[in-house]
């Protein structure tokens, strides 16, 4: 695959960043103020996976943060499936994730004794699918997974980093968004399901799904990304 490496990419696309800024006060620090990023700009378009680089502190985390709508923005505009993230309250992020943006996180935080099976189903159950269909699939991205039927029914919280994180993909996997962010996608996983993941990457591609990710496995990225987004030339 050919990848080109670009800082800023002209036109709009399901996720359009604008001339963004994030600054943060540090209140332990007398109040000190750290700009953290300054005329951030990018875009992904429907199919497509763009990979945010850039050194360790260099902002790709708070970008992401920024776009699922965690971060206040503090200039600039966001876009995301034409929605603008800068200014919204907090039922339009809310909205927006419910049925527009996925996201795999490099850690699980869910509700403590709650099965795994209804984890990953949870994002369908939101959108008002029948329980047992959305169990039907949450189980059947388990399964591709790799995580035992015998887990299914456990709550996630006592699996281990590598079931983890597979629990996470599925959940982020399991209903067909349009967006899908994704920080470190494979970074807990062996060889057989790393593998696994980047064909769901690939697979949602194909369908049309626009997708940011950060990869530090270089070969991953390599194989799944078509353009990376240098963050760190948004460094002030």
């Amino acid at each position: 695959m050919t990848r080109a490496v670009s800082e800023r990419p002209a036109g709009a696309g399901m996720i359009a960043v604008r001339a963004v800024a994030k600054r943060f006060t540090l209140h332990n620090q007398g109040g000190a103020v750290i700009e953290a990023l300054r005329g951030a700009a990018l875009d992904v378009r429907a199919g497509e996976c763009v990979a945010l680089t850039g050194a360790s502190g260099a902002g790709k985390s708070t970008l992401m943060r920024m776009i699922w709508g965690d971060y206040r923005i503090g200039a600039g505009s966001i876009r995301v499936a034409g929605v603008e993230l800068a200014g919204a309250d907090p039922r339009t992020v809310l909205a927006l994730r419910r049925d527009r943006i996925g996201h795999v996180s490099q850690f699980l935080r869910v509700v403590p004794r709650v099965p795994a099976r209804d984890v990953v189903a949870e994002p369908l159950l939101a959108l008002g699918a029948p329980r047992e269909a959305a169990r039907a699939r949450a189980e059947a991205l388990l399964a591709r997974l790799n995580i035992p039927p015998a887990l299914w029914g456990l709550s996630p919280t006592t699996f281990s980093g590598g079931e983890q994180q597979r629990v996470n993909v599925a959940r982020g996997f399991v209903h067909p968004f349009p967006v899908l962010l994704l920080d470190e996608p494979t970074a807990s996983l062996d060889g057989a399901n790393r593998a696994t993941v980047l064909d769901l990457i690939r697979e949602a591609k194909a369908r049309g799904a626009a997708i940011l990710g950060i990869f530090h496995d270089a070969d991953a990225r390599a194989q799944v990304c078509d353009r990376d987004v240098d963050v760190g030339a948004f460094r002030p």
